[in-house]
């Protein structure tokens, strides 16, 4: 018997989406756990990964009705998309402290909020335009130096790449929303696409993409199955059978539990500006979806 005979499809929702919240909070401690490998090493191994993940999701679409403007977007702009926000993602976390570097990729879903107000209505609501003043003041919290520390002037360039991943993904999830097809279908050729351009990009800058070590491949394979895999498709899940108002709101506890794990697992420090931090950018987000 399946499970579903038992629970109603809506209320399975709020499963699913504690399921990509947790996956997604795991995903800045896997990627410390990377850190023998390049980022853009790591970033093909973990698409590629993530390609495999959502490979039941893949069914043919036709898309003979999209025209050349469209087809560009899905099928060449939609990866290079993915490489952005998981290569920068990647990078960022390298050269700034994690913990603040991945609280700063996730304002993207105020700038997701501006961004479809803006193309949708032509203007931005004033409490979208306060939630992300909340928000990027708390991401501005962490370039505030710390007690008998000089200024976090070489972590500015990771600051600078949280920032791009965090608009990578809005632009991504504002082309999933205007798309005329359904994007969850052609999400393994989307992922497989951006992988082979995240090796191609390793090759060309590198050289030569560096073997990982187990590691360094266990951690690879998790965040390409579980972040940037099964999680994307638990979270599509939960938009179409669970309450919208209520999925995402749990969404925005990722930032928060992505740095208590952090600082758990001994990779940060406990700093006052943090927990201040992700509680702003909650707040944020909170008052631009509203």
């Amino acid at each position: 018997m399946q499970l579903a005979h038992f629970i109603p499809a809506r209320h399975l929702g709020i499963p699913a989406a504690l399921i990509a919240v947790a996956l997604w909070s795991s995903a800045p401690l896997l990627a410390e756990q990377a850190r023998s490998v390049s980022p853009l090493s790591l970033t093909t191994l973990t698409l590629f990964a993530g390609a495999l993940a959502t490979l039941p999701l893949s069914r043919r679409t036709s898309t003979t009705h999209l025209n050349l403007g469209w087809c560009l977007s899905v099928w060449l702009g939609v990866p290079l998309l993915i490489l952005g926000a998981v290569g920068s993602y990647f990078i960022g976390m390298r050269i700034a402290p994690a913990a603040e570097a991945a609280l700063i990729t996730y304002t993207w879903p105020v700038l997701f909020v501006l961004l479809s107000q803006w193309t949708r209505l032509g203007r931005i609501r004033l409490k979208s335009l306060t939630g992300a003043l909340i928000a990027f003041s708390g991401a501005a919290l962490l370039l505030t130096p710390q007690a008998n520390a000089i200024a976090p002037l070489a972590s500015l360039p990771g600051y600078g790449f949280a920032l791009l991943a965090a608009l990578c993904w809005a632009l991504y999830s504002w082309l999933g929303q205007a798309a005329p097809i359904a994007l969850t279908p052609q999400l393994p050729r989307l992922l497989l696409t951006a992988a082979f351009m995240s090796g191609a990009a390793t090759l060309w800058l590198e050289g030569s993409i560096t073997l990982p070590d187990q590691t360094a491949l266990a951690a690879g394979i998790a965040l390409g199955l579980g972040p940037f895999g099964i999680a994307m498709v638990a979270w599509d899940k939960a938009l179409r059978q669970g309450q919208a108002s209520v999925v995402g709101s749990l969404a925005y506890g990722v930032p928060l539990l992505a740095a208590a794990l952090l600082v758990i697992a001994g990779i940060s420090p406990l700093d006052w500006r943090l927990p201040l931090a992700a509680l702003l950018v909650i707040a944020g987000c909170i008052q631009a979806s509203r």
